[in-house]
């Protein structure tokens, strides 16, 4: 506790010499230097309001921007699938030519033959064998 005490007091002295030389030093009078801060205070208010708008702006050109941004891209996609759409059924009429042709089989008419082999998959047949 004596520790503690001795800062906080340590701490009251100092901000009270620090608010004496302060005082006896300012170069102008309070009420100057309060209407400067008052000053300091409405410019920085200002700033602070020409900043909010300047955003506000950039927000709305940016949000205005952004509709016919994404209409040009839905646009430019329905084309890619389109000319997909077109390319399927070239390759589907193509297939189909060449299985009326008989240069394909189709893939139910193809016979897969099963391979049985003699080796055992786990230890559990191995011991049955």
């Amino acid at each position: 506790m004596g520790k503690g005490f001795s800062f906080v007091a340590g701490a009251v002295i100092g901000a009270a010499a620090g608010t004496i030389i302060g005082i006896l030093v300012a170069p102008r009078s309070g009420a100057e230097t309060r209407a400067m801060a008052a000053d300091m205070a409405n410019d920085a208010w200002d700033n602070a309001r020409d900043m909010y708008e300047q955003g506000v702006d950039q927000a709305k050109s940016a949000a205005s921007d952004f509709g016919p941004m994404v209409d040009a891209k839905t646009d430019e996609l329905r084309a890619k699938v389109d000319l997909a759409r077109e390319r399927m059924d070239q390759l589907r009429e193509q297939l189909n030519d060449a299985i009326a042709g008989g240069n394909v089989t189709p893939a139910a008419d193809v016979v897969v033959e099963s391979v049985v082999s003699d080796v055992p998959v786990d230890g559990a047949e191995a011991a049955e064998a």
